[in-house]
């Protein structure tokens, strides 16, 4: 995921304020304004004088950048760039940085070899998109493909520790995230969006499951939900499979009754099952296709959620080959 900045050149306050309540990961302004700029919030601010801005028109011009890059300079690819040059950049180095002059631009930054450059430097010129660079370059994500399970059991395990996270978001109905006993399964565990008679709805909330469950993170990592971490970015799938990072406030565990619950998919391999332990509550709700919001306590054998299909073998959360069985 790459940081964006905004470039405030020539300098204009209401733009700047502007961009600092967009979520911009960092300003970059006159020298003189560096002071003013870093009081108003707690956001990186460059000084313009410091950034060089580089043009591709050869291959010689990408080993210049290459050299001034591992020299520690902080170069920016200027507008005109073509994505084929910044490919060869961004397989030798990890500080890439793109200028981008509208929404499209910063787009096609953000998804050259699937990750990106490092950064996407926005011209003082489009800070009418800026919202828009913020919110499809920097919250979402990767889409995620979801599939129908058919629920095979349902059953009552006693006690155990569930986590409750909250996130600094409001969610919406068919959001949630992607939990499972293993990596290769997860279930799509709805938020709490609904009200009932009982229980009003806390839509920033997701009852996701037991500690020792997997959840699914940007950047196509995992952890384990007894893991999480206020200030953490979590990764929010809704149920046509686009995906979003929110952010943790607090994370709640506490010892619940809990049920097993697992299902089945048919695959071109043959079935492939997984199972998650989630709180035996009718608060707690796995997402039927469409997007519906399905209590686990009236889910039954037969019923279809959504469900996310991997490969086994994980290590610290990072992907792995590995000949791995999780059950």
């Amino acid at each position: 995921m790459p940081r964006i900045f905004f470039n405030c050149v020539p300098f204009d306050k209401s733009a700047v304020t502007l961009a600092l309540e967009s979520g911009v990961d960092g300003v970059i302004v006159p020298r003189e304004r560096l002071e003013q700029v870093s009081g108003l919030s707690r956001c990186k601010v460059l000084a313009a004088e410091d950034i060089v801005y580089m043009e591709l028109h050869a291959k010689n011009d990408e080993t210049t950048v290459l050299d001034r890059l591992h020299n520690g300079e902080n170069i920016v690819l200027a507008r005109g760039w073509e994505v084929i040059p910044v490919e060869n950049l961004l397989a030798q180095s990890d500080r890439v940085m793109a200028e981008a002059g509208s929404l499209d631009e910063a787009r096609l930054a953000a998804g050259i070899l699937e990750r990106g450059v490092a950064g996407i430097v926005v011209d003082s010129a489009a800070v009418t998109d800026l919202k828009q660079i913020i919110a499809q370059c920097k919250v979402a994500q990767a889409h995620e493909t979801l599939v129908p399970a058919v629920i095979t059991r349902v059953e009552s395990v006693g006690l155990g520790h569930r986590v409750c996270a909250d996130t600094l978001s409001i969610l919406h109905r068919g959001q949630g995230m992607l939990v499972g006993n293993s990596s290769a399964f997860t279930f799509l565990v709805h938020a709490e969006t609904e009200h009932n008679e009982y229980v009003a709805a806390r839509p920033f909330r997701i009852n996701a499951g037991a500690v020792h469950a997997y959840v699914r993170l940007p950047g196509d990592r995992t952890t384990y939900l007894g893991e999480f971490m206020a200030g953490q970015e979590v990764l929010i799938v809704d149920a046509d499979g686009n995906s979003s990072i929110a952010t943790l406030g607090r994370v709640k565990i506490e010892v619940r009754p809990m049920l097993h619950i697992e299902a089945q998919v048919e695959t071109e391999a043959g079935l492939k099952t997984g199972a998650v332990f989630l709180q035996n509550a009718e608060t707690i709700r796995l997402t039927a296709p469409g997007g519906e919001p399905v209590s686990v306590v009236s889910l039954k054998p037969g019923d279809t959620v959504l469900c996310r299909l991997d490969e086994a073998g994980r290590h610290f959360g990072m992907r792995i080959k590995e000949d791995i069985r999780e059950q």
